[in-house]
């Protein structure tokens, strides 16, 4: 009853069935393991965007992608989409005849089918026209071909003879709407593709056409023919077998997440394998075995928990073999050691030369050029010295410490570990360092000073460390800013932006207060204050991901001494603390109204009211206790910011809050007297001047 008399208001014009399931499975040949997870976002927002669009709803949605496939499920689907009626208004009922001519043929309507109605006192023509609903298969099926047509590969390719480009050749598109009842195929023919509802298993175990009625069939009978269709399903039975077998042989997995991504998105049905390194190889430094391993075989590292040395490696492979494996993990094995072979003979070659020291890698970084414009690694060697030695001295670090570790931070560039492993940059230096019998602080300093590398990265926090890093990243953003080599847009190759996050980074976790501009001596004025707008912009993100108020931001970097990150990240941290408390409110909710007659009594007067109150002028026990608070307050203040102490300095600010409030519960600013109101005004100009010694208080939105 309820809905028929809906129904006879126009309140409601259809009711939707809604399907069980929508699912669309685009099986081809391998994708490359970094594209997949992309594309399967991508998959999903194309599709359900569009279906939305065209006026489609739906109660839940779900992609999944192995190598071969990605697949999504739609639930809650409406059956078809709801009927639109739209109105236009066209010219006047007493328009030239061309002028409605030319309406009618937009809209498609005669002349008998327009409404005429009355808008402020003027007739115009109206057309109302109405686009019938569409079922959900036609929907999509449109809605699939634009998919295919525009999906953002990074690559595509064309094969055979048809004209559709994709990643890798298509095989197959399944695409079925169902409900409890039946399972419907999707009406869909494009480039020699039509719409069924089969699906193939495994390449090698379980290719096999077969039929299927819904999501849960696909899955199931998925899961039968040895793919796990699931991404976070094969990275969990990755993760469980080789904790599990490397426990077994009482060794212990090395995490590697983001070798654990990429190796998911290589296999359908994963089949862990593990196995022993030969013991001629094991006196290799762990950090050469796991890159090693690493990079050429995709193998996890498996460590002795007693010693962390790396004894064992995991294959995960994507087939299972009648032997357990045995044959695959003999092949994996002959191929490791032919790597690991390699290895042994780099790191013999490099500790021949290290013996006589590592004075003859410094030489050669002469004949290394760094960049064209900015010479070779040696002069770079000897800036970061330079730079290296002032940053010493000022944080009160062993100077000979530093300099012999800034020294040596690039000589294992020309080392024949590093020329075969890159990554090893840095460790390997350290390896000799200590080889070599350097301090400990040193050899420490050469491997930490291109940390951090991204924002999850570990920060150094040893001083001589700390000190390298820093030099090393600001040479790096001094010497391409002198040369005017910028990053543009999502362009940046030479990581300045990492780089600058880095000094971020270094000077807040290790509470360093520091004044980048006298450490960047070699740019004039213009480049040094873009150099630091650059730097503000990466402070801002960095705040923004510890919710600290834009606003709060921005009142801190107006700041005149605004190139000592510690410091104002100390005092946006107090702010943010500050302003989200009931008392800190109140205190700005006075500054604020003592700032706008401030400000609209200057515009008036055109004068600005800066002189110091007078109390012979006074007229009120509100007015003497007000300044005397300010003038007490303004005393704290400045030795408790000399002090980098913004909480403190900040508590007492909001001592403040009650002397203004009653100033304001007392006395008319604006008084009849243009003496009393002139002083009355400067008493105002003085609460801005105190509250803004602390932060910008005219940049707060309150």
């Amino acid at each position: 009853d309820i809905i028929q008399k809906c129904m006879s208001l126009g309140v409601l014009a259809t009711i939707n069935q809604r399907l069980d399931w929508d699912v669309i499975e685009l099986l081809s040949e391998e994708i490359p393991a970094r594209m997949q997870e992309s594309a399967s976002a991508d998959f999903e927002s194309l599709v359900t965007d569009s279906l939305l669009d065209n006026g489609l709803k739906y109660e839940s949605k779900a992609s999944f992608y192995t190598p071969r496939r990605l697949v999504l499920v739609v639930t809650g689907l409406t059956e078809k989409s709801p009927k639109v009626i739209t109105e236009r208004r066209g010219p006047r009922s007493n328009a030239p005849d061309k002028a409605i001519n030319g309406f009618l043929k937009s809209t498609g309507l005669s002349l008998e089918q327009l409404e005429i109605r009355s808008v402020k006192g003027s007739e115009f023509y109206f057309a109302k026209t109405e686009q019938k609903g569409r079922s959900a298969s036609e929907i999509v099926s449109e809605t699939l071909e634009n998919t295919i047509v525009n999906f953002p590969w990074p690559k595509t390719m064309r094969w055979g003879e048809g004209a559709l480009k994709w990643i890798r050749p298509l095989h197959n598109v399944l695409c079925i709407l169902s409900d409890e009842n039946e399972s419907k195929i999707v009406d869909f023919n494009f480039c020699g593709f039509k719409a069924n509802n089969k699906s193939r298993g495994h390449r090698f175990r379980g290719n096999v056409e077969f039929s299927v009625k819904n999501f849960d069939d696909l899955k199931q009978k998925l899961r039968k023919s040895y793919v796990l269709l699931d991404q976070e399903d094969r990275k969990k039975d990755i993760v469980n077998s080789a904790s599990n077998l490397a426990f077994a042989i009482g060794l212990e997995v090395v995490e590697d997440q983001l070798l654990l991504n990429e190796v998911k998105n290589l296999v359908e049905w994963p089949n862990v394998l593990v196995g022993k390194i030969s013991e001629e190889y094991l006196g290799l430094p762990s950090d050469v075995l796991q890159v090693s391993m690493r990079k050429h075989q995709k193998f996890f590292s498996l460590k002795n928990k007693i010693n962390n040395y790396i004894e064992g490696f995991v294959i995960v492979s994507n087939n299972e073999t009648s032997d357990n494996g045995k044959l695959i993990l003999e092949g994996n094995q002959k191929v490791l050691l032919a790597r690991l072979s390699d290895a042994k003979f780099f790191l013999e070659n490099d500790l021949r030369l290290v013996k006589l020291g590592m004075n003859s890698w410094v030489e050669e970084l002469k004949e290394v050029t760094y960049h064209h414009k900015l010479g070779s690694q040696f002069e770079r060697v000897e800036r970061i010295q330079k730079k290296s030695s002032e940053l010493a001295e000022k944080l009160g670090v062993d100077k000979k410490l530093v300099d012999k570790a800034s020294l040596y931070s690039k000589a294992d560039l020309m080392s024949e570990m590093v020329n075969e492993f890159p990554e090893l940059q840095g460790k390997m230096g350290c390896y000799y360092a200590n080889f070599c019998d350097f301090h400990p602080e040193i050899s420490l300093a050469i491997e930490e000073h291109y940390s951090p590398m991204g924002p999850n990265d570990e920060c150094p926090k040893a001083l001589v460390s700390v000190v390298l890093a820093l030099s090393d990243k600001l040479d790096i953003l001094e010497s391409f800013w002198k040369i005017d080599q910028k990053p543009t847009g999502s362009k940046d190759p030479f990581a300045l932006r990492r780089a600058a996050l880095g000094v971020i980074r270094l000077l807040l976790e290790n509470q360093i207060s520091l004044q980048l501009r006298s450490h960047v001596s070699e740019l004039d004025d213009r480049k040094v204050n873009d150099l630091l707008s650059f730097f503000h912009e990466r402070f801002k993100i960095f705040l923004r991901d510890k919710k600290i108020r834009h606003d709060i931001i921005d009142a801190c970097l107006s700041s005149s001494q605004n190139d000592d990150f510690y410091t104002l990240f100390l005092k946006a941290e107090t702010l943010s603390h500050g302003f989200n408390s009931k008392i800190g409110r109140d205190l700005f909710q006075g500054f604020k109204r003592a700032n706008n007659i401030l400000k609209k009594a200057e515009t008036k007067d055109s004068v600005s009211y800066e002189l110091e109150p007078d109390s012979r002028f006074f007229e009120t026990n509100a007015e003497k206790k007000l300044l005397l608070a300010l003038e007490k307050t303004n005393e704290v203040i400045v030795t408790k910011l000399l002090k980098n102490d913004f909480r403190a300095a900040f508590n007492i600010l909001t001592d403040l809050r009650i002397p203004i409030d009653n100033f304001f519960n007392t006395v008319k600013v604006n008084s009849d007297s243009t003496i009393i109101r002139r002083n009355r005004l400067c008493l105002l100009h003085k609460i801005r001047l105190v509250c803004n010694k602390v932060a910008d208080f005219n940049l707060i939105e309150g």
